[in-house]
């Protein structure tokens, strides 16, 4: 329908030539040109236009002199104003088209409608006997004009009342009768209307899908609206611009557009694994396509994992394939101190900016990927604020601009995720409510998942392609040949792997020759993560040897892979891992050490010095363990650590026996003295604590000093087995003894009234522990 209408207008606008202006402005131009416009002015501009119109045929090209219409229509501005006989409005078209009638020549167009509406006028009069009343009732008036011209205006517009759509031709027909002969005019044939069948839309104008099409309707409605509303239009459009752009930076949309990282690689993991895991969970969000798709919308997509194994990048990915908003929300800058949606509770301005993009995204309530990352940073009573919205009613309560609001998301396109790395030092913290849990499907993306151990392995190198200079051009080719390459640089067959790219035998070596660096690399990285992982999930009371905090990730191999060149040796290679460890470590303070040698430990490096120093640091550790905690102001605390360093002295001692009933020379003296004076002073330490013992004390902190000395009880019995052992032995050596007796004879000054009163005095402390627990007063 646009196409015709537009169609109409050109054609109608090319024929009409100059009668395409308003028959209005074309009578307001002519009655001031021929009845009212001072002869000398006439002749002046008669002159001026006509020599632009010479100048015209020799210049072509530059058709209107915008300095002579602006003067024209100040002319007819002020005919207008003074005579009062047309609109003011019309003073600029009529200025415009008296201008381009002179150029052209000294006749006024005239449109056919106009000129057989004149014409019948005059027939009309003399056929109702009207022509000289009509010409008596203008002689009067002949020394007005203006007077003269209304009069003949209301006569046509009497005549043309009752005629469908004539009246919009009154002016030209009133400024004809009324310049008469003294007006040259010119005909123009050309219709201003036409009838477009065949209209297809629905409108008030279009009847049994026909329009009548009037060009000087259509233009004087079109007119206004290119001066009035196009203009409104515009300065509306730009101020919504602005107030959009405004806004637009306020809300920080700009972060909101998912952008993937040139390093991100769809591996073999990512398409056979990774992205089929998620886009069950996202089917079971907003549904699948066609007839798979489900109307219990529900659930949560939870990923795990050590940092650096590219959780948000996956996601980000998945939110530009799918064209949705990527909101990510920033859980460190949450905190655990932020446990509303309420933007006015949030502890400092990071924290209110998150919770406000949060609500930002619910408000928007479509077409939207909401991700909360590192939550191993938020409180749980925070996390427990989805729980609605990850089940069924697909509900949650938020704040959005002061007013409280219940979003209800049921049906919408809202894909919730949680990102988190449980096994930071922050991992402590790292609780997620189970029923929130229990709505989330869950994937650790740092672990060998069973069955894709390969694939796992293989994302390692093919994701550092990018980051080598040898290997960057690799990452232009088919995957099948990078695929193709690893198993190669892994030990595969190089005459059974084809490649789809053209490679130089010199590319090839290169290639292998890095890839084969790095798969020694890969190794080491996959062993230090599985430690890394193994070791953050034990609880610190079961721990055997100090944490293991290095970690083996992709951007740890990407680091590595960009510093990997085809001549480096196996030494260099090993330099190059055990450096980037040695700077990785520097950020571990008092625990680079043990790391670094439990590092050499793994790859079977350590030198027996090294060596020695690991098993002392576990000793160490071990011991420390049983005192982790304690106060060393504390009385219960200091006794506590000696039986810690008792029951080390007893260990010894029992060692030393045991290696002792292994030799066949004469045993040497053990003198257990000094510790017997220990454990006496130990046992007095004990009976004073419990003398003072306050009436209100942890009857816990006494069960751990009665378990304290029972283990110390269980060691003496021990050594006093060992003991007997040594005297049998000494016995059966007693011939030997004899042919040595310059020597002396080797006594064992265990006493067994020690051991005796020992255990006296545990069944004594565990009967008074007994009593304090019952009751507290009489336990003093």
């Amino acid at each position: 329908d646009g196409a015709r209408i537009l169609r109409a207008l050109l054609q109608t606008h090319a024929a009409l030539h100059l009668a395409r202006y308003q028959p209005t402005a074309r009578a307001a131009a002519a009655v001031f040109w021929v009845r009212f416009c001072p002869a000398e002015t006439r002749t002046l501009w008669t002159a001026k236009l006509k020599g632009f119109s010479a100048r015209n045929k020799l210049f072509p090209g530059d058709t209107a002199q915008q300095t002579y219409i602006t003067a024209l229509q100040k002319l007819i501005a002020g005919f207008v104003e003074q005579t009062q006989l047309f609109p003011r409005e019309l003073a600029n078209e009529a200025g415009e088209y008296l201008f381009h009638e002179l150029v052209g020549g000294d006749s006024f167009v005239v449109s056919k409608e106009g000129d057989h509406l004149a014409t019948a006028f005059h027939q009309h009069l003399v056929v109702k006997s009207g022509e000289d009343e009509f010409n008596e009732s203008l002689a009067p008036l002949a020394a007005h004009p203006e007077s003269q011209f209304d009069l003949i205006r209301d006569w046509v517009r009497g005549f043309l009342l009752g005629r469908n759509g004539a009246m919009q031709y009154l002016e030209e027909v009133t400024a004809i009768l009324f310049c008469g002969d003294d007006l040259k005019r010119h005909v123009v044939p050309a219709a201003t209307s036409e009838t477009l069948a065949g209209m297809k839309g629905a409108h008030g104008l279009i009847r049994e899908s026909t329009y009548q099409f009037d060009y000087l309707d259509f233009r004087r409605r079109l007119l206004p609206f290119e001066k009035e509303v196009v203009p409104r239009f515009n300065q509306f459009h730009e101020l919504k611009q602005q107030l959009l752009e405004r806004e637009r930076k306020r809300l920080r949309l700009h972060e909101f557009k998912p952008r993937v990282l040139g390093s991100f690689v769809r591996n073999q993991l990512v398409d056979q694994l990774y992205l089929p895991l998620v886009g069950d969970n996202l089917a079971k969000q907003i549904g699948a396509a066609g007839a798979l798709k489900r109307t219990d919308l529900m659930g949560m997509l939870l990923l795990i994992s050590p940092p650096g194994y590219g959780k948000t990048t996956l996601l980000e990915y998945i939110a530009v394939r799918l064209g949705i908003i990527f909101i990510k929300i920033n859980g460190p800058a949450l905190g655990h101190a932020v446990t509303s949606l309420d933007p006015q509770e949030a502890p400092n301005a990071a924290a209110r900016e998150e919770v406000q993009k949060l609500n930002l995204a619910l408000e928007m309530g479509d077409n939207i990927m909401l991700c909360v990352d590192d939550i191993q940073h938020c409180s749980p009573e925070f996390l427990q604020k989805f729980i609605s919205l990850c089940d069924g009613q697909r509900k949650i309560e938020g704040q959005w601009r002061g007013q409280s609001r219940t979003y209800d998301l049921r049906g919408r396109k809202v894909v919730v995720v949680m990102a988190g790395n449980p096994y930071t030092e922050s991992g402590q913290k790292f609780k997620i409510p189970d029923m929130l849990a229990n709505r989330a499907d869950t994937y650790n993306l740092g672990d060998i998942v069973s069955g894709s151990a390969d694939w796992f392995k293989a994302s390692y190198l093919e994701n550092a392609v990018t980051s080598n200079a040898v290997l960057a051009p690799l990452a232009n080719k088919s995957q099948k040949d990078v695929r193709a390459f690893i198993r190669v640089a892994a030990g595969g067959s190089r005459e059974q792997e084809t490649f789809e790219g053209s490679y130089s035998q010199q590319e090839v070596e290169e290639l292998l020759a890095v890839l084969k660096k790095l798969v020694k690399i890969r190794d080491v990285l996959l062993r230090v993560n599985q430690e890394y992982i193994y070791s953050a999930g034990q609880a610190d009371e079961f721990r055997t040897e100090p944490p293991f905090r290095l970690q083996g990730s992709y951007r740890n191999m990407n680091r590595l892979t960009e510093k990997v060149v085809p001549i480096m040796n196996d030494a260099e290679v090993q330099a190059l891992l055990l450096d980037h460890y040695q700077n990785e470590a520097q950020t571990l303070t008092t625990g680079a050490e043990a790391n670094l040698l439990k590092l050499r430990e793994m790859i079977a490096i350590q030198t027996p010095e090294e060596k020695a120093r690991w098993e002392e640091i576990k000793r160490t550790f071990k011991r420390n363990q049983l005192t982790r905690g304690g106060d060393q102001n504390d009385p219960m605390g200091r006794v506590v650590t000696q039986l810690s360093v008792f029951q080390q002295g007893l260990e010894g001692i029992q060692n030393a026996l045991e290696k002792q009933l292994t030799k066949t020379q004469a045993p040497i003296v053990i003198d257990v003295a000094p510790l017997g004076r220990s454990f006496d002073a130990l046992r007095n330490t004990i009976e004073e604590k419990v003398a003072k013992a306050p009436g209100d004390g942890d009857p816990s902190q006494m069960r751990s000093l009665m378990h304290e000395m029972e283990m110390l009880h269980s060691t003496l019995a021990t050594l006093k087995d060992l003991a007997a052992q040594q005297r049998d032995h000494l016995k059966s050596s007693q011939d030997l003894l004899q042919t040595r007796s310059e020597q002396g004879v080797v006594e064992i000054q265990l006493t067994q009234e020690m051991l005796t009163n020992e255990r006296a005095f545990l069944e004594k402390f565990h009967e008074v522990l007994a009593t304090a627990e019952q009751k507290p007063e009489a336990g003093k």
